[in-house]
Protein backbone atom coordinates (compact mmCIF):
# COMPACT_ATOMS: atom_id res chain seq x y z
CA UNK A 1 0.00 0.00 0.00
CA UNK A 2 1.09 3.58 -0.49
CA UNK A 3 2.09 5.93 2.32
CA UNK A 4 -1.05 7.46 3.88
CA UNK A 5 0.93 10.65 4.54
CA UNK A 6 0.83 11.30 0.79
CA UNK A 7 -2.95 11.48 0.98
CA UNK A 8 -2.79 13.77 4.01
CA UNK A 9 0.06 16.08 3.02
CA UNK A 10 0.39 15.94 -0.79
CA UNK A 11 -3.14 15.17 -1.92
CA UNK A 12 -3.18 16.92 -5.32
CA UNK A 13 0.08 15.44 -6.62
CA UNK A 14 -0.87 11.99 -5.34
CA UNK A 15 -4.28 12.25 -7.02
CA UNK A 16 -2.65 13.34 -10.28
CA UNK A 17 -0.21 10.41 -10.20
CA UNK A 18 -2.85 7.79 -9.37
CA UNK A 19 -5.20 9.38 -11.91
CA UNK A 20 -2.81 8.11 -14.60
CA UNK A 21 -3.69 4.63 -13.37
CA UNK A 22 -7.42 5.23 -13.59
CA UNK A 23 -7.98 6.06 -9.92
CA UNK A 24 -10.72 8.66 -9.57
CA UNK A 25 -10.11 11.62 -7.29
CA UNK A 26 -13.30 10.90 -5.34
CA UNK A 27 -11.78 7.59 -4.20
CA UNK A 28 -8.91 9.46 -2.58
CA UNK A 29 -11.26 12.04 -1.11
CA UNK A 30 -13.25 9.22 0.48
CA UNK A 31 -10.06 7.71 1.91
CA UNK A 32 -8.95 11.10 3.22
CA UNK A 33 -12.29 11.57 4.97
CA UNK A 34 -12.24 8.08 6.52
CA UNK A 35 -8.60 8.54 7.55
CA UNK A 36 -9.48 11.79 9.31
CA UNK A 37 -12.30 10.00 11.14
CA UNK A 38 -9.89 7.20 12.07
CA UNK A 39 -7.36 9.68 13.47
CA UNK A 40 -9.99 11.48 15.54
CA UNK A 41 -11.33 8.22 16.94
CA UNK A 42 -7.78 7.01 17.68
CA UNK A 43 -7.15 10.20 19.62
CA UNK A 44 -10.40 9.82 21.58
CA UNK A 45 -9.63 6.19 22.41
CA UNK A 46 -6.14 7.09 23.61
CA UNK A 47 -7.54 9.88 25.78
CA UNK A 48 -10.11 7.58 27.38
CA UNK A 49 -7.50 4.89 27.99
CA UNK A 50 -5.24 7.44 29.66
CA UNK A 51 -8.19 8.65 31.74
CA UNK A 52 -8.97 5.05 32.69
CA UNK A 53 -5.37 4.36 33.69
CA UNK A 54 -5.13 7.51 35.79
CA UNK A 55 -8.38 6.76 37.59
CA UNK A 56 -7.27 3.20 38.23
CA UNK A 57 -4.06 4.39 39.91
CA UNK A 58 -6.02 6.86 42.05
CA UNK A 59 -8.21 4.04 43.43
CA UNK A 60 -5.37 2.71 45.57
CA UNK A 61 -5.22 5.76 47.84
CA UNK A 62 -8.97 6.44 48.24
CA UNK A 63 -11.14 5.62 51.21
CA UNK A 64 -14.15 3.30 50.81
CA UNK A 65 -16.76 6.00 50.01
CA UNK A 66 -14.62 7.79 47.44
CA UNK A 67 -13.46 4.48 46.00
CA UNK A 68 -17.08 3.49 45.28
CA UNK A 69 -17.66 6.83 43.55
CA UNK A 70 -14.47 6.44 41.49
CA UNK A 71 -15.51 2.92 40.46
CA UNK A 72 -18.78 4.30 39.10
CA UNK A 73 -16.82 6.92 37.23
CA UNK A 74 -14.52 4.25 35.83
CA UNK A 75 -17.52 2.20 34.68
CA UNK A 76 -18.79 5.18 32.65
CA UNK A 77 -15.35 5.70 31.11
CA UNK A 78 -15.11 1.97 30.35
CA UNK A 79 -18.50 1.96 28.62
CA UNK A 80 -17.58 4.98 26.51
CA UNK A 81 -14.21 3.42 25.67
CA UNK A 82 -15.82 0.16 24.62
CA UNK A 83 -18.16 2.00 22.27
CA UNK A 84 -15.32 4.10 20.83
CA UNK A 85 -13.14 1.01 20.29
CA UNK A 86 -15.98 -0.63 18.38
CA UNK A 87 -16.36 2.43 16.17
CA UNK A 88 -12.59 2.59 15.67
CA UNK A 89 -12.42 -1.07 14.59
CA UNK A 90 -15.15 -0.47 11.98
CA UNK A 91 -13.50 2.68 10.65
CA UNK A 92 -10.05 1.02 10.63
CA UNK A 93 -11.44 -1.85 8.54
CA UNK A 94 -13.02 0.59 6.08
CA UNK A 95 -9.76 2.57 5.93
CA UNK A 96 -7.70 -0.56 5.23
CA UNK A 97 -10.06 -1.67 2.46
CA UNK A 98 -9.83 1.74 0.77
CA UNK A 99 -6.03 1.84 1.14
CA UNK A 100 -5.57 -1.68 -0.20
CA UNK A 101 -7.59 -0.85 -3.32
CA UNK A 102 -5.10 1.80 -4.39
CA UNK A 103 -2.30 0.82 -6.80
CA UNK A 104 1.26 2.02 -6.39
CA UNK A 105 2.44 5.44 -7.50
CA UNK A 106 4.23 5.30 -10.84
CA UNK A 107 7.75 6.38 -11.77
CA UNK A 108 7.93 9.37 -14.14
CA UNK A 109 9.01 7.43 -17.26
CA UNK A 110 6.13 4.91 -17.22
CA UNK A 111 3.98 5.15 -20.40
CA UNK A 112 0.43 6.30 -19.68
CA UNK A 113 -2.43 4.48 -21.37
CA UNK A 114 -5.49 2.32 -20.85
CA UNK A 115 -4.03 -1.08 -21.77
CA UNK A 116 -1.23 -2.93 -23.59
CA UNK A 117 -1.75 -0.76 -26.68
CA UNK A 118 0.14 2.00 -24.83
CA UNK A 119 3.17 -0.20 -24.07
CA UNK A 120 6.39 1.21 -25.53
CA UNK A 121 9.08 -0.85 -27.26
CA UNK A 122 12.39 0.51 -25.98
CA UNK A 123 14.71 -1.57 -28.14
CA UNK A 124 14.95 -4.71 -30.24
CA UNK A 125 18.02 -6.92 -29.98
CA UNK A 126 19.16 -9.76 -32.24
CA UNK A 127 18.35 -10.72 -35.79
CA UNK A 128 15.21 -12.69 -36.49
CA UNK A 129 16.08 -16.17 -37.81
CA UNK A 130 15.43 -16.98 -41.46
CA UNK A 131 14.33 -20.46 -42.39
CA UNK A 132 14.29 -22.24 -45.74
CA UNK A 133 11.27 -24.14 -44.46
CA UNK A 134 8.11 -23.32 -42.61
CA UNK A 135 9.06 -23.26 -38.91
CA UNK A 136 6.98 -25.40 -36.60
CA UNK A 137 5.46 -24.41 -33.30
CA UNK A 138 7.01 -25.85 -30.17
CA UNK A 139 4.19 -28.27 -29.45
CA UNK A 140 4.63 -29.85 -32.90
CA UNK A 141 8.38 -30.19 -32.35
CA UNK A 142 7.81 -31.53 -28.85
CA UNK A 143 5.41 -34.16 -30.08
CA UNK A 144 7.59 -35.22 -33.01
CA UNK A 145 10.70 -35.53 -30.83
CA UNK A 146 8.83 -37.17 -27.94
CA UNK A 147 10.05 -34.56 -25.45
CA UNK A 148 6.65 -32.99 -24.61
CA UNK A 149 3.67 -35.21 -23.90
CA UNK A 150 0.42 -33.44 -23.07
CA UNK A 151 -1.81 -36.31 -24.17
CA UNK A 152 -0.70 -38.74 -21.48
CA UNK A 153 -0.52 -35.95 -18.88
CA UNK A 154 -4.15 -35.06 -19.58
CA UNK A 155 -5.13 -38.65 -18.73
CA UNK A 156 -3.25 -38.44 -15.44
CA UNK A 157 -3.95 -34.88 -14.30
CA UNK A 158 -6.18 -33.13 -16.81
CA UNK A 159 -5.77 -30.55 -19.52
CA UNK A 160 -2.90 -28.07 -19.56
CA UNK A 161 -0.43 -30.29 -17.80
CA UNK A 162 2.50 -31.97 -19.51
CA UNK A 163 5.32 -34.42 -19.22
CA UNK A 164 8.64 -32.81 -20.11
CA UNK A 165 10.91 -35.67 -21.15
CA UNK A 166 14.34 -36.73 -22.28
CA UNK A 167 16.79 -34.16 -23.57
CA UNK A 168 14.39 -31.29 -22.94
CA UNK A 169 14.67 -31.99 -19.20
CA UNK A 170 18.46 -31.71 -19.42
CA UNK A 171 18.00 -28.45 -21.31
CA UNK A 172 15.73 -27.16 -18.54
CA UNK A 173 18.33 -27.73 -15.86
CA UNK A 174 21.05 -26.38 -18.15
CA UNK A 175 19.13 -23.10 -18.09
CA UNK A 176 19.14 -23.18 -14.29
CA UNK A 177 22.89 -23.82 -14.20
CA UNK A 178 23.54 -21.05 -16.73
CA UNK A 179 21.54 -18.59 -14.65
CA UNK A 180 23.33 -19.55 -11.43
CA UNK A 181 26.72 -19.30 -13.16
CA UNK A 182 25.98 -15.62 -13.81
CA UNK A 183 23.89 -14.56 -10.81
CA UNK A 184 26.18 -16.07 -8.16
CA UNK A 185 29.39 -14.86 -9.82
CA UNK A 186 30.45 -11.40 -8.63
CA UNK A 187 32.91 -10.96 -11.51
CA UNK A 188 30.20 -11.68 -14.10
CA UNK A 189 27.87 -9.20 -12.41
CA UNK A 190 30.63 -6.60 -12.36
CA UNK A 191 31.01 -6.95 -16.15
CA UNK A 192 27.27 -6.42 -16.63
CA UNK A 193 27.35 -3.34 -14.39
CA UNK A 194 30.31 -1.82 -16.25
CA UNK A 195 28.86 -2.60 -19.69
CA UNK A 196 25.60 -0.85 -18.83
CA UNK A 197 27.19 2.04 -16.91
CA UNK A 198 25.22 1.28 -13.75
CA UNK A 199 25.83 2.48 -10.21
CA UNK A 200 24.97 -0.59 -8.12
CA UNK A 201 27.01 -2.94 -5.92
CA UNK A 202 28.30 -6.25 -7.26
CA UNK A 203 26.74 -8.32 -4.46
CA UNK A 204 25.85 -11.76 -5.86
CA UNK A 205 22.43 -13.40 -5.65
CA UNK A 206 21.78 -16.05 -3.02
CA UNK A 207 20.11 -19.19 -4.47
CA UNK A 208 16.89 -20.19 -2.71
CA UNK A 209 14.36 -22.97 -3.12
CA UNK A 210 11.36 -21.28 -1.49
CA UNK A 211 8.07 -22.81 -0.26
CA UNK A 212 5.41 -23.35 -2.92
CA UNK A 213 2.57 -22.65 -0.48
CA UNK A 214 1.74 -19.36 1.19
CA UNK A 215 -0.66 -18.23 3.88
CA UNK A 216 -3.55 -16.03 2.65
CA UNK A 217 -2.61 -13.09 4.86
CA UNK A 218 0.99 -13.11 3.59
CA UNK A 219 -0.22 -13.42 -0.01
CA UNK A 220 -2.34 -10.36 0.72
CA UNK A 221 0.60 -8.49 2.19
CA UNK A 222 2.46 -9.17 -1.06
CA UNK A 223 -0.55 -7.65 -2.89
CA UNK A 224 -0.48 -10.67 -5.22
CA UNK A 225 -3.48 -12.64 -3.93
CA UNK A 226 -5.80 -11.15 -6.52
CA UNK A 227 -7.13 -12.23 -8.92
CA UNK A 228 -8.13 -15.16 -6.73
CA UNK A 229 -9.59 -17.06 -9.67
CA UNK A 230 -6.01 -17.52 -10.89
CA UNK A 231 -4.94 -19.15 -7.63
CA UNK A 232 -5.11 -22.72 -6.39
CA UNK A 233 -6.40 -22.88 -2.81
CA UNK A 234 -6.07 -25.78 -0.36
CA UNK A 235 -9.03 -25.27 1.94
CA UNK A 236 -8.10 -27.98 4.46
CA UNK A 237 -4.83 -26.20 5.25
CA UNK A 238 -5.86 -22.61 4.44
CA UNK A 239 -2.94 -22.26 2.05
CA UNK A 240 -2.51 -21.06 -1.53
CA UNK A 241 -0.12 -22.54 -4.08
CA UNK A 242 2.24 -19.86 -5.35
CA UNK A 243 1.92 -18.48 -8.85
CA UNK A 244 5.61 -17.58 -8.89
CA UNK A 245 8.68 -17.94 -6.66
CA UNK A 246 8.42 -14.22 -5.83
CA UNK A 247 5.27 -14.88 -3.80
CA UNK A 248 7.28 -16.55 -1.05
CA UNK A 249 10.66 -14.94 -1.80
CA UNK A 250 9.23 -11.47 -1.24
CA UNK A 251 8.25 -12.21 2.39
CA UNK A 252 11.65 -13.73 3.23
CA UNK A 253 12.32 -10.69 5.48
CA UNK A 254 8.76 -10.21 6.76
CA UNK A 255 8.63 -8.34 10.10
CA UNK A 256 12.39 -7.74 9.91
CA UNK A 257 14.73 -4.76 10.09
CA UNK A 258 17.88 -5.18 8.02
CA UNK A 259 21.08 -3.23 8.51
CA UNK A 260 22.06 -0.89 5.70
CA UNK A 261 25.29 -2.82 5.13
CA UNK A 262 23.19 -5.93 4.39
CA UNK A 263 21.68 -4.24 1.33
CA UNK A 264 21.24 -4.93 -1.46
CA UNK A 265 19.94 -8.33 -0.35
CA UNK A 266 19.56 -10.29 -3.58
CA UNK A 267 17.99 -13.70 -4.05
CA UNK A 268 17.36 -16.03 -6.98
CA UNK A 269 14.65 -18.59 -6.35
CA UNK A 270 13.77 -21.75 -8.23
CA UNK A 271 10.20 -22.89 -7.82
CA UNK A 272 7.37 -24.83 -9.36
CA UNK A 273 4.44 -22.44 -9.84
CA UNK A 274 0.72 -22.93 -10.26
CA UNK A 275 -1.89 -20.85 -12.09
CA UNK A 276 -5.36 -21.59 -13.32
CA UNK A 277 -4.82 -19.55 -16.51
CA UNK A 278 -8.53 -18.80 -16.55
CA UNK A 279 -9.76 -17.43 -19.86
CA UNK A 280 -6.86 -18.76 -21.96
CA UNK A 281 -7.88 -20.26 -25.26
CA UNK A 282 -6.80 -21.12 -28.81
CA UNK A 283 -3.22 -21.99 -29.65
CA UNK A 284 -1.98 -20.71 -26.29
CA UNK A 285 -3.29 -23.83 -24.60
CA UNK A 286 -1.35 -26.13 -26.92
CA UNK A 287 1.95 -27.44 -25.59
CA UNK A 288 3.54 -25.68 -22.62
CA UNK A 289 2.94 -21.95 -23.22
CA UNK A 290 -0.02 -21.60 -20.83
CA UNK A 291 -0.16 -24.47 -18.39
CA UNK A 292 -1.34 -24.88 -14.83
CA UNK A 293 2.05 -26.04 -13.50
CA UNK A 294 5.40 -24.65 -14.59
CA UNK A 295 8.88 -23.89 -13.29
CA UNK A 296 10.49 -20.48 -12.92
CA UNK A 297 13.68 -18.83 -11.78
CA UNK A 298 12.87 -15.52 -10.09
CA UNK A 299 14.85 -12.62 -8.67
CA UNK A 300 13.88 -10.80 -5.47
CA UNK A 301 15.95 -7.82 -4.39
CA UNK A 302 15.82 -5.52 -1.35
CA UNK A 303 17.53 -2.12 -1.53
CA UNK A 304 17.69 1.28 0.09
CA UNK A 305 15.08 3.57 -1.55
CA UNK A 306 17.50 5.73 -3.55
CA UNK A 307 18.97 2.68 -5.29
CA UNK A 308 15.80 0.84 -6.33
CA UNK A 309 15.40 2.23 -9.86
CA UNK A 310 19.06 1.54 -10.64
CA UNK A 311 18.55 -1.95 -9.22
CA UNK A 312 15.69 -2.55 -11.63
CA UNK A 313 17.85 -1.34 -14.53
CA UNK A 314 20.55 -3.76 -13.35
CA UNK A 315 18.09 -6.64 -13.24
CA UNK A 316 16.90 -5.88 -16.79
CA UNK A 317 20.56 -5.81 -17.87
CA UNK A 318 21.01 -9.29 -16.36
CA UNK A 319 17.94 -10.55 -18.20
CA UNK A 320 19.27 -9.16 -21.47
CA UNK A 321 22.72 -10.62 -20.83
CA UNK A 322 21.24 -14.09 -20.42
CA UNK A 323 19.13 -13.71 -23.56
CA UNK A 324 22.18 -12.60 -25.50
CA UNK A 325 24.12 -15.62 -24.21
CA UNK A 326 21.31 -17.79 -25.59
CA UNK A 327 21.37 -15.76 -28.83
CA UNK A 328 17.60 -15.34 -28.81
CA UNK A 329 16.09 -12.27 -30.52
CA UNK A 330 13.99 -10.16 -28.18
CA UNK A 331 12.52 -6.74 -27.51
CA UNK A 332 12.43 -4.73 -24.30
CA UNK A 333 9.07 -3.15 -23.53
CA UNK A 334 8.05 -0.45 -21.04
CA UNK A 335 4.63 -1.48 -19.72
CA UNK A 336 1.91 1.16 -19.54
CA UNK A 337 -0.13 2.26 -16.54
CA UNK A 338 -3.15 0.31 -17.78
CA UNK A 339 -1.26 -2.95 -18.28
CA UNK A 340 0.97 -3.16 -15.20
CA UNK A 341 0.19 -4.83 -11.88
CA UNK A 342 -1.13 -2.77 -8.97
CA UNK A 343 2.02 -3.15 -6.80
CA UNK A 344 4.29 -1.99 -9.63
CA UNK A 345 5.73 1.50 -9.80
CA UNK A 346 7.46 0.58 -13.05
CA UNK A 347 7.37 -2.61 -15.12
CA UNK A 348 9.78 -3.60 -17.88
CA UNK A 349 9.08 -6.74 -19.94
CA UNK A 350 11.16 -8.75 -22.37
CA UNK A 351 9.33 -10.37 -25.26
CA UNK A 352 11.16 -13.09 -27.19
CA UNK A 353 10.65 -13.87 -30.86
CA UNK A 354 8.84 -17.16 -31.51
CA UNK A 355 9.20 -18.14 -35.19
CA UNK A 356 6.43 -20.76 -35.00
CA UNK A 357 3.98 -18.04 -33.97
CA UNK A 358 5.72 -15.36 -36.04
CA UNK A 359 5.60 -12.83 -33.21
CA UNK A 360 7.17 -11.71 -29.96
CA UNK A 361 5.76 -13.20 -26.75
CA UNK A 362 6.41 -12.16 -23.16
CA UNK A 363 9.07 -14.24 -21.42
CA UNK A 364 10.31 -11.89 -18.68
CA UNK A 365 9.06 -9.16 -16.37
CA UNK A 366 11.01 -6.84 -14.07
CA UNK A 367 8.82 -5.14 -11.47
CA UNK A 368 9.85 -2.28 -9.21
CA UNK A 369 7.46 -2.04 -6.26
CA UNK A 370 9.25 0.73 -4.28
CA UNK A 371 7.87 0.45 -0.70
CA UNK A 372 4.38 -0.75 -1.68
CA UNK A 373 4.95 -4.34 -0.53
CA UNK A 374 7.46 -3.66 2.25
CA UNK A 375 4.95 -1.40 4.04
CA UNK A 376 2.56 -4.35 4.41
CA UNK A 377 5.35 -6.84 5.08
CA UNK A 378 7.02 -4.51 7.61
CA UNK A 379 10.42 -5.02 6.03
CA UNK A 380 12.68 -2.15 7.04
CA UNK A 381 16.27 -0.99 6.92
CA UNK A 382 18.21 0.72 9.71
CA UNK A 383 20.40 3.34 8.07
CA UNK A 384 23.91 4.12 9.24
CA UNK A 385 22.63 7.32 10.87
CA UNK A 386 20.16 5.28 12.94
CA UNK A 387 17.08 6.19 10.92
CA UNK A 388 14.69 3.30 10.23
CA UNK A 389 12.73 3.28 6.97
CA UNK A 390 11.03 0.86 4.59
CA UNK A 391 13.15 -0.99 2.06
CA UNK A 392 12.37 -0.90 -1.66
CA UNK A 393 11.71 -4.18 -3.44
CA UNK A 394 12.21 -5.50 -6.97
CA UNK A 395 11.16 -8.83 -8.42
CA UNK A 396 11.88 -10.20 -11.86
CA UNK A 397 11.96 -13.26 -14.07
CA UNK A 398 15.33 -14.87 -14.68
CA UNK A 399 13.84 -17.63 -16.80
CA UNK A 400 10.23 -18.68 -17.16
CA UNK A 401 11.56 -22.13 -17.94
CA UNK A 402 8.75 -23.37 -20.17
CA UNK A 403 8.62 -20.24 -22.29
CA UNK A 404 12.41 -20.14 -22.60
CA UNK A 405 12.41 -23.77 -23.76
CA UNK A 406 9.74 -22.82 -26.32
CA UNK A 407 11.92 -19.98 -27.61
CA UNK A 408 14.96 -22.26 -27.90
CA UNK A 409 12.98 -24.99 -29.64
CA UNK A 410 11.45 -22.67 -32.21
CA UNK A 411 14.51 -20.51 -32.90
CA UNK A 412 16.97 -23.41 -33.02
CA UNK A 413 14.88 -25.87 -35.03
CA UNK A 414 16.37 -27.51 -38.13
CA UNK A 415 14.66 -28.61 -41.33
CA UNK A 416 14.90 -32.27 -40.32
CA UNK A 417 12.91 -31.54 -37.16
CA UNK A 418 15.87 -31.60 -34.78
CA UNK A 419 16.78 -28.77 -32.38
CA UNK A 420 20.26 -27.39 -31.95
CA UNK A 421 21.53 -26.66 -28.45
CA UNK A 422 22.57 -23.00 -27.90
CA UNK A 423 26.31 -22.57 -27.43
CA UNK A 424 25.83 -21.19 -23.93
CA UNK A 425 24.19 -24.43 -22.80
CA UNK A 426 26.51 -26.97 -24.41
CA UNK A 427 28.76 -27.25 -21.35
CA UNK A 428 25.75 -28.25 -19.25
CA UNK A 429 24.37 -31.07 -21.42
CA UNK A 430 25.71 -34.23 -23.02
CA UNK A 431 24.42 -33.59 -26.56
CA UNK A 432 24.59 -30.96 -29.30
CA UNK A 433 21.19 -31.61 -30.83
CA UNK A 434 17.86 -32.94 -29.78
CA UNK A 435 17.00 -35.56 -32.41
CA UNK A 436 14.35 -38.16 -33.00
CA UNK A 437 15.11 -41.32 -31.11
Amino acid sequence: MIDIELIREDFENTAANLGKRGVEKKELEQLKEVDEKWRNLTSEVEEKRAEQNTAGKELVNLDAAKKEEKIKELKKVSDILKELEGQLAEVAEERNILRNKLPNLIIDDVPVGPDESANKVLRQVGELPEFKFTPKEHWELGQDLNIIDTEQASKVTGSRFSYIKGDLVQLQFALVQLAFSVLTNEKELEKIIEKNDLDVPTAPFIPVVPPVMVRPEVFGQMARLEPKDERYYIESDDLFLVGSAEHTLGPIHIDSTLKEEQLPARYVGYSTSFRREAGSYGKDVRGILRVHQFDKLEIESFTVPEKSTQEQNFIVAIQEHLMQLLELPYQVVAISTGDMGDPDARQIDIETWLPGQNKYRETHSADLMTDYQSRRLKTRVKREDGKVELVHMNDATVFAIGRTLIAIMENYQEEDGSIKVPKALKNFVSFKQIKKA
